[in-house]
């Protein structure tokens, strides 16, 4: 029997100053966590247990499809060379060195890991497919830790790999990612939406996350009440109601903008919408010099959007097909526009056309060109205003593909409230969400790079297909407690508690009243529950006040009833109490706790 007063549970009646969510205040006035640095924390007693009833159900459920592994969680330098990662990952990624110089990092993730076991070991379509799991700690060296356990450097995370010899065989493992997920955020008591996600860093065709809405929440969501679409901003699109283009059919025309910078100073002074200029952006994309390995080139990327519409960084990274880039320098600017910032436009600049090239002239030629990409809502329009490349000019009646022609047309722009669904046209909504569990179709993004072969059925080598899937362990608990919580504390589904009953005798001076609720603690553990006994000398006050606050979802208050046979159950949900009898604690608790 666990007994409050030989644990240690260090509750506070303040959060601390930094503490801005209502989960790190909670978590740390619990006593579950404590800082040790900035982004680091330990778990306590409380803490751990509930992280270790998480852990279960997510073995639980993952053990019905995969096989559980434990990777190291320090790398090789080579390995992640090996996938091109190594770069990538940049400032983010832990790096240290060995006593011989030798390059490592801590793991962020695992799939170099895997793919090298797979490369050593899967030789046959026979072996496949393979479905291989963990339970660990990853590191991330973040930039701005905060918010408790939602933006840290070390956390507990399930990631798992699927290996499979076709599409169709990725389809199926990540269906079962998908189903489990499901399963194990339904049993964890989430409320939450699997949104449309964008692949970033990891890769990949397809991939989908897990949220839960929440004002702590990090990620922007649109959502379609009534068909049930549901994308993250990174990857939403929506339709856009008509807008009016100006009138004429001219050629462009120059007209004097002094001092006009901004898309709204020039639609003040000429008498023009946002929806009728084009935003031009002028950005230089990173990339390694082949002629010259270790040292990276810049190219010019100038994207192109509708005036009231806000780049997406994300789409912007997937079109550039994952390549780093910046803004342009001052400098910059003036080699590529021959202009000052504020009057930029397409409108007679050298750049790359999709047209098809023949000699090898021509394509290091385009190379070295600015590479335009047009948002999509920019199709069809016409006499628009752009900058004229020219300081203090603008130029009007400028339309697509007649006065320039993009490099390619993409969807690039941030979709935004009230603007029509992608399926239905039925307005969207938009609200703040934490990601808890993210599935990626990998493709051979890392068996293709590692060099990961296979024979199939014919005894051809094929290269096989892979996915990735990962759940934030101290995400589950960290949602749990956004969801459900009140001025005086949180309360936490049976299944992830620390422990689904608290009995509290109101007086632990009096003999009666403290062997009574150890009698119902004992029966109450023999009938399979897990309880905590606060036998501490407190005031009642002050029992139920730390009651309240730590996360068990209910309370036995074992007091003058006692007399009559009776105790009084609470539930911390709904504050609602009912008496019950002592006799029949056991079979009324079972029937009210686990119907």
């Amino acid at each position: 029997m666990h007994r409050w007063s030989q644990l240690f549970i260090p509750t506070l009646r303040e959060a601390p100053a930094d503490a801005e969510v209502a989960s790190h205040k909670f978590l740390v006035r619990s006593g579950y966590i404590r800082q040790l640095g900035a982004g680091i924390y330990s778990y306590l007693f409380l803490g751990q247990r509930a992280l270790l009833r998480v852990i279960d159900v997510v073995r639980e459920e993952m053990n019905k499809i995969g096989q559980e592994f434990l990777l190291p969680a320090i790398h090789p330098r080579e390995v992640w060379e090996k996938s091109g990662r190594w770069q990538v990952m940049g400032e983010n990624m832990f790096r240290l060195k060995d006593r011989k110089g030798g390059d490592l990092c801590l793991g962020m993730t695992h799939e170099e890991i895997v793919t090298e076991i797979a490369l050593k070991d899967l030789r046959s379509y026979k072996q496949l497919p393979q479905i291989w799991y963990q339970i660990q700690s990853k590191f991330r060296d973040e930039p701005r830790p905060r918010s408790g356990l939602l933006r840290v450097r070390q956390f507990t995370m399930k990631d798992s790999y699927s290996f499979d010899l076709d599409e169709a065989g990725l389809d199926v493992s990540y269906q079962k990612h998908y189903d489990t997920y499901c399963r194990i955020f339904d049993r964890c008591g989430l409320q939450y939406v699997v949104v449309e996600a964008h692949s970033g860093a990891m890769g990949g065709s397809q991939s989908h996350e897990f949220m839960v809405y929440t004002e702590a929440g990090e990620d922007m969501v649109a959502s379609c009440q009534k068909c049930g679409y549901a994308a993250n901003m990174e990857k939403a699109t929506s339709q856009l109601a008509p807008v009016q283009d100006l009138p004429g059919d001219g050629q462009p025309e120059e007209v004097h903008t002094p001092g006009m910078k901004t898309i709204e100073d020039v639609g003040k002074f000429l008498g023009t919408l946002p929806t009728q200029e084009v935003k031009t952006l002028a950005l230089m994309q990173m990339e390694e010099d082949k002629k010259n390995p270790g040292r990276q080139k810049a190219r010019p990327v100038i994207v192109l959007l509708r005036g009231d519409h806000s780049l997406n960084e994300a789409k912007l990274a997937g079109a550039l097909e994952g390549k780093e880039f910046r803004p342009m320098l001052p400098e910059e600017i003036v080699r590529v526009f021959m202009a000052p910032a504020g009057f930029l436009g397409p409108v007679k600049l050298p750049t790359a056309s999709s047209t098809a090239l023949g000699s090898e002239t021509q394509k290091i030629l385009l190379e070295s060109l600015p590479l335009v990409l047009a948002d999509n809502a920019l199709k069809g329009r016409k006499n628009l205003i752009t900058g004229a490349n020219r300081e203090d000019y603008h130029l009007k009646n400028v339309t697509p593909l007649r006065d320039f022609h993009p490099t390619e047309w993409v969807d690039l722009r941030n979709a935004a409230a009230g603007e029509g669904c992608p399926k239905c046209g039925s307005p969207l909504e938009v609200g703040k969400a934490m990601e808890i569990g993210h599935i990626f179709k990998l493709g051979y993004k890392y068996s293709e790079s590692m060099g990961l072969r296979v024979l199939d059925e014919s005894g051809k080598e094929v290269t096989p297909i892979m996915g990735s899937y990962g759940i934030g362990l101290e995400r589950i608990l960290a949602a749990a407690i956004e969801q459900n919580n009140d001025a005086d504390g949180f309360w936490l589904p049976l299944c992830i508690a620390p422990f689904e009953v608290l009995v509290t005798p109101t007086n632990v001076t009096d003999a009666v009243l403290l062997s009574t609720a150890e009698e119902i603690a004992q029966k109450l553990e023999a009938a399979g529950f897990s309880v905590l006994l606060d036998d501490r000398d407190e005031r009642p006050g002050v029992k139920f006040k730390d009651a309240d606050l730590v996360g068990i979802p209910y309370r036995i208050n074992v007091g003058k009833k006692v007399t009559e046979g009776k105790v009084e159950v609470v539930s911390r949900s709904t504050r609602k109490s009912q008496d019950a009898n002592i006799g029949d604690i056991a079979a009324t608790f079972a029937q009210l706790a686990r119907p």
